[in-house]
């Protein structure tokens, strides 16, 4: 099988001298370099930005990774357990929403900025909580959860509503509002 001739309609123009390609000495392009792709130039060390904090653990310092966490996902809502889930979640004085969520469900991670702000804007009349479904299995299997993200309400250590998938804000409230105090 032939290799096919670089021609100048395939050829794309260098602007640095580096080239990928040479055009062959016959070519009308013999004097211009030309490369078929882009050249890789490497990745960029992050420099400090407001707002933004750096995380150094020793193993990610030898490797000489760079870890960045966003403040919006460094408060985000706090987590449940098996081991937590009577003292947060059964035994709460104000109704709870607990998001069932996985850390690999895009739809969960969806969802939870909208959590986050409902819990903001309910605070003191509800607590917002997730519950990893692949570290908690018991509780995933106790309340029946077959799809991600569920949302559940709890009031007086009863389930009282669940909503399933990632659902606008106005689905939520409407859920919310009939179980808190006005």
């Amino acid at each position: 099988m032939a290799v096919p001739r670089l021609t100048a309609s395939m050829a794309l123009p260098v602007p640095r001298t580096a080239a990928l390609a040479p055009a062959p000495a016959s070519s009308s392009l013999s004097r211009r370099a030309t490369r078929l792709l882009p050249v890789f130039e490497g990745l960029r060390r992050c420099t400090r930005l407001p707002g933004v904090s750096f995380a150094t653990s020793s193993r990610a310092v030898r490797r000489g990774a760079v870890v960045c966490e966003a403040p919006e996902t460094t408060t985000g809502l706090p987590d449940v357990s098996k081991a937590t889930w009577q003292s947060l979640v059964m035994d709460s004085d104000v109704p709870v929403l607990v998001d069932f969520w996985a850390p690999w469900c895009g739809p969960c991670r969806m969802i939870e900025p909208t959590i986050i702000k409902l819990a903001k804007v309910y605070e003191g009349k509800l607590r917002c909580y997730k519950l990893n479904t692949d570290e908690n299995p018991d509780i995933t299997t106790q309340y029946g959860i077959r799809s991600i993200p569920t949302m559940m309400i709890f009031k007086n250590g009863e389930k009282k509503d669940a909503v399933i998938g990632a659902v606008p804000e106005s689905t939520l409230i409407i859920s919310i509002e009939k179980f808190v105090a006005r």
